[in-house]
């Protein structure tokens, strides 16, 4: 059983089938060189550290391989339903997801999250919580989900965002969901409005 106090980690369960040297082989095909002086890496103990890492043994560089942030939000309409988009990209083409993509370096988590939403559905939001933070070790991502008041914008389909649709918390279209940080979102965010998720 559960304990609803604990703080649940769903993504510690996943499997690391892929990974190469410690990283997922897709980021793994890129890091064959050290980045200051062009030697090969390797994996291997490196002084001074507690694991074994990606390192150059002719310069010393250590590549640090760390996940990438992406930030998204759920836009909740004035009737309370829940604003998702039907997925125009890979990974996970036509399903059900909430807006949200990759931080850029120059803006804050929250603005990310605004722009993001804006960029695929067309919606100015304004993040009023911190829905859930969530790790997925096999695509090297730390998801945050922001659910976010709707204050703006008309909605549009794009390139990203075949359609976009609201639900009511109760028809969160469960078996259309492709993406498990999505699936960790909405189930955490039904949960509290004190629903029984799906799937």
């Amino acid at each position: 059983m559960t304990d609803p106090d604990r703080l649940q980690d769903q993504g510690a369960t996943m499997s690391l089938d892929g990974f190469v040297d410690g990283v997922p082989s897709w980021i793994r095909s890129t890091l064959g060189f050290c980045s200051r002086c062009g030697a090969p890496l390797t994996l291997g103990e490196v002084p001074g550290e507690h694991r074994e890492r990606l390192w150059c043994t002719t310069c010393g560089f250590i590549a640090y391989v760390n996940p990438r942030m992406v930030v998204t939000t759920l836009p909740v309409t004035d009737a309370g339903e829940l604003v998702l988009l039907r997925r125009g990209i890979e990974p996970a083409y036509g399903t059900w997801a909430q807006p949200g993509g990759f931080l850029e370096s120059d803006e804050t988590a929250i603005q990310g999250a605004i722009r993001e939403t804006q960029e695929e559905i067309g919606l100015i939001v304004e993040p009023t919580a911190i829905s859930g933070i969530y790790s997925q070790p096999s695509a090297a991502v730390v998801v945050v989900v922001y659910e976010a008041r709707i204050v703006g914008g008309q909605v549009r389909t794009t390139t990203e965002a075949i359609e976009v649709s609201s639900f009511r918390p109760e028809a969160v279209p469960w078996s259309g969901i492709g993406l498990d940080t999505t699936l960790w979102a909405l189930r955490d965010w039904v949960r509290r409005r004190g629903l029984t998720p799906g799937r």
